[in-house]
């Protein structure tokens, strides 16, 4: 088995898909693994710590088996794999058409990241989940640096400085982990979801839950989609602790729909002038009616941030992270006599394959793509 590990193009994607201790791993397998030079310098593992571990240093994929990612793929380099290569990473393949017909074009496996069920099963492959972890530190960080004011309580010489306070709109891993983060800085922080379930994480993290309507979650666990009444009172519930907060994170999204919008122009309007929003939904749409992905905008005397790869600014241990993701995906292919298999596994990776050899397998990118109803899978 031949596994390439890419040199991700974007300037703003500094993690890498695979570290010196998993190569290890597949080398160990008996795997042949190529690097391509440069590929984790950027995430503090230079060339040579993969060529200990036995990897051979090369750009040259052509006779990969298996490609790992760690950015989103374009449709340009899509067409650049050999027909038969399985490739793994990000591809947004419920709302990224032009992606997806590249990969059928070519011929391409794709296991997509984004698709690995949200199960007790797949929790050690669930990217998602890590990644957004790395973000919701990230947010909270990027947030205080922006903002003119200390997080913490600061009793001085100079007086008592009260401490900041800071507003979670979601509170899935992204949330929870800027809830932790915002605590730990000393922040008086109030965290919201549509889910009522998440009131006891919440309060358990020591934040307070802010009331405001409430919404079942689909059975993938994530929030359903709210009628106009019920967001009409949730931005009515929502609005007088914007109003107070001097930090804001948004991090409500779900994988494949426009992201919820939470706060109105007119409630940023409302804000403390200095106050700091960073919606993490931006590039799906954005929580924050002002905001615009990867742009800082300021409008009303606040700054809204709407950062897109918040986990590339923490690269080293967001890469591990990732490494362990994957590794634990081929962990699960692998078969005993050294081959791989992937859509033939109905609990977990076969609905992450939502291409197979040039076809489109995943209902929903089938339907993304126009496929007849009547010939899903």
């Amino acid at each position: 088995m031949r596994i390439f590990i890419q040199r991700e193009q974007a300037e703003s994607e500094t993690r890498v898909a695979a570290t010196p201790t998993t190569v290890k791993r597949f080398v160990e397998w008996g795997w042949d693994v190529t690097v391509e030079p440069g590929a984790g310098i950027r995430a503090g593992f230079p060339d040579e710590l993969f060529a200990d571990e036995g990897a051979t240093m090369s750009s040259d994929a052509s006779d990969a088996d298996i490609v790992l990612r760690a950015g989103l793929t374009t449709p340009n380099e899509a067409e650049q794999y050999q027909s038969g290569t399985t490739v793994i990473g990000f591809f947004d393949p419920y709302v990224n058409a032009d992606l997806m017909r590249a990969c059928e074009r070519a011929g391409l496996t794709v296991v997509a990241l984004e698709a690995i069920p949200r199960t007790t099963l797949a929790q050690s492959m669930d990217a998602l989940s890590s990644q957004a972890t790395v973000g919701g530190y990230a947010a909270v960080l990027l947030a205080a640096q922006q903002s003119p004011k200390f997080l913490p309580m600061l009793v001085t010489a100079a007086g008592t400085i009260p401490p900041a306070r800071v507003l979670i709109l979601g509170v899935g891993v992204a949330g929870l982990q800027a809830i932790a983060t915002a605590r730990r800085l000393g922040a008086l922080v109030h965290a919201y979801d549509v889910r009522p379930e998440t009131r006891e994480q919440v309060e358990s993290l020591g934040a307070k839950f802010v009331e405001a309507p409430t919404t079942e979650t689909d059975a993938a666990g994530y929030a359903q989609a709210v009628d106009d009444d019920v967001q009409a009172r949730q931005f009515a519930a929502l609005a007088p602790h914007v109003k107070e907060a001097d930090l804001i994170i948004t991090t409500a999204q779900i994988p494949g729909r426009p992201a919820p919008l939470l706060i109105t122009d007119a409630m940023v309007a409302t804000m403390k002038p200095g106050s700091v929003i960073v919606d993490m939904a931006a590039a799906s749409g954005g929580n924050v009616e002002p905001s615009r992905p990867d742009e800082t905008v300021t409008t009303h005397n606040v700054t809204i941030l709407g950062p897109t790869n918040l986990a590339s600014t923490v690269a080293a241990d967001a890469s591990n992270m990732l490494a362990r993701n994957m590794l634990t995906v081929l962990e699960r292919a692998r078969d005993e006599d050294g081959s791989v298999a992937f859509a033939e596994d109905t609990e977990v990776l076969g609905p992450a394959t939502v291409i197979v050899n040039g076809v489109a397998a995943h209902p929903r990118t089938r339907t993304l793509l126009g496929y007849p109803e009547e010939e899903s899978t």
